[in-house]
């Protein structure tokens, strides 16, 4: 083996040794109880209840729960919160049934008060999805502890309703939160919640330690004592701590795809693609339509038209995702539609589209001049922003790169609006109205990480999203969905490049995996380490 590749894979183990060594010590090795998991960053926000983010999902909920959790059976879903529920034929109401017997990390009883509170107080006025999902919410009403009773003002699918509960619906204390800023309750950053695991505590740079929940609703689980997050940024540290048996579980594709053939084949070592089934994330190139060059449908045509697809999917994801065609994926039996609008990768149509537009090439070689931000989350993202760079250079559009942490990055792009394009990799949910059509509709506030920030205003896609929000008939869902897919694609509010999902690898030794088409995001509760 060549010198250079010796000392790199040296100085990667040295790195993953550096952030295990810093764990408690009960975590340090592949003892039994304990769970060392690879996570390659810290979210700015713990409280799935405000940020319906995966980053936070991922540590989170297992400490905090939803009504219900997505499920491989029949029916999608597994109770969790809520033992039942149904909607009425209006659509005006859905009445959640409580499970009996649920406590707080602090004793107290949890009831119907927490999730009407959560719903009125949380979810609606400042989660990123719940903003959108459940703008016609009016009231919870609470006829005894364990009933819950859902009003809207408009018609509410209950298939929109209970496709989102996974994601939405995680429930807070409101014995905690009433009277507090919710925003800065010191409990978004040492959680309370009713899940398998109660928080111990962060590390920052360091690890994230959650703590088995002796108390827990669900009889003999968890069966694991800690979960150890430990923060390793570097996903060759992810593969080298799994290899040295430091860490027993890296998620979220940790481990760079192109060791994933070799890592597969060590003893000890599986890598594992189920479990995310209900998580297809899409890289998109947002667009701030605030910049006048952009605001221009031929421009945006023409960055779409510089970009090769099928390159991305082959050279940056190695295969390992599909070619988009709008903004929703292929893989959704439901909503999907190819009678779209195509951009096929054609740098001379680009060129010629950018000359019709009025930006012909100076005397420098170049157009104009774009800042681009790829967001830092994943290699893959990091890795396109590149390749955009490139590929606009290619076109005469000269875009500088800004890299930044992910709290930089989010305020950049959501706050400030400081972008021309930025690279994100937003999820599908399995319904467009489930943070999708966030990403294109106007009038979020800023401030709202995954929604439109680039300004983008179109009344009629306005209409046809709340329309569809409102509309109970599943046949005429579909049908505004598809018109929803046709209107991106022909006016370029974003651009969407491929769709891909994840892999796990995890130790052998590693029971209870996989058990959810969100696994990687749901409770571990029947995670277990022989």
């Amino acid at each position: 083996m060549p010198l250079s590749l010796t000392r790199r894979a040296l100085l990667l183990s040295s790195a993953a040794l550096l952030a295990v060594q810093a764990l408690p010590s009960s975590a340090h090795a592949a003892t039994s109880g304990r769970i060392t998991i690879a996570a390659d960053s810290e979210p700015t926000q713990l409280n799935p209840a405000i940020a319906a983010s995966n980053g936070t999902f991922f540590i989170a909920s297992k400490v905090i729960e939803p009504l219900a959790e997505a499920a491989y059976d029949g029916t999608g879903l597994r109770p969790l919160l809520a033992t039942g529920w149904e909607g009425s034929e209006d659509g005006l109401s859905v009445t959640f049934h409580l499970r009996e017997g649920v406590r707080w990390h602090d004793g107290t009883p949890f009831t119907s008060a927490d999730v009407a509170f959560s719903a009125l107080h949380v979810w609606k006025p400042l989660q990123n999805i719940g903003r959108t999902l459940l703008a016609n919410l009016t009231a919870v009403d609470t006829p005894d502890a364990k009933t819950a009773i859902f009003r809207f003002s408009k018609p509410t699918p209950l298939q929109l309703i209970e496709k989102a509960l996974p994601v939405v619906s995680s429930v807070l204390p409101r014995h905690v939160y009433e009277g507090s800023d919710i925003a800065k309750n010191p409990a978004n950053s040492a959680l309370i919640g009713t899940g398998p695991f109660v928080w111990g505590e962060h590390k920052p740079g360091q690890y994230y330690l959650l703590k088995r929940n002796p108390s827990y609703w669900q009889p003999d689980l968890p069966r694991a004592e800690e979960l150890v997050f430990t923060v390793l940024p570097d996903r060759a540290s992810a593969a080298s701590a799994l290899e040295a048996g430091d860490v027993q579980l890296a998620a979220f594709s940790a481990v760079p795809l192109v060791d994933l053939a070799r890592i597969g084949a060590v003893p000890g070592l599986a890598v594992i693609t189920k479990g995310y089934e209900a998580l297809t994330y899409q890289l998109i190139v947002e667009i701030n339509h605030r910049n006048d060059h952009l605001a221009n449908l031929k421009v945006r045509q023409a960055i779409a038209h510089a970009i090769d697809k099928k390159f991305v999917r082959d050279t940056i994801f190695l295969g390992h995702a599909t070619e988009a065609t709008g903004p929703v994926p292929a893989n959704d039996p439901t909503f999907y539609t190819s009678d779209v609008t195509p951009h096929a990768f054609d740098p001379e149509k680009a060129k010629a589209l950018l000359d019709e537009a009025g930006y012909p090439v100076r005397a420098d070689g170049k157009r104009f001049d774009l800042k681009l931000l790829p967001a830092p989350y994943f290699t893959e993202t990091r890795q396109f922003g590149d390749y955009l760079r490139q590929a606009l250079a290619a076109v005469g559009i000269e875009a500088t790169i800004v890299a930044q942490d992910a709290p930089g990055h989010l305020k950049a792009v959501y706050t400030d609006h400081d972008f021309d394009l930025a690279v994100a990799p937003p999820v599908f949910r399995a319904d467009p109205a489930i943070s999708t059509t966030n990403l294109v509709r106007s009038g979020l506030p800023a401030g709202v990480n995954f929604s439109n920030q680039g300004g983008y205003l179109n009344p009629e896609l306005d209409r046809l999203i709340d329309t569809a929000l409102t509309t109970l008939d599943p046949a005429k869902r579909v049908a505004l969905y598809h018109r929803f897919q046709q209107l991106v694609t022909e006016e370029l509010p974003l651009i969407n490049v491929v769709d891909w999902t994840f892999t796990s690898v995890a130790a052998t030794q590693l029971s209870g995996l996989a058990t959810n088409p969100r696994w990687a995001v749901s409770n571990w509760a029947e995670l277990a380490l022989a």
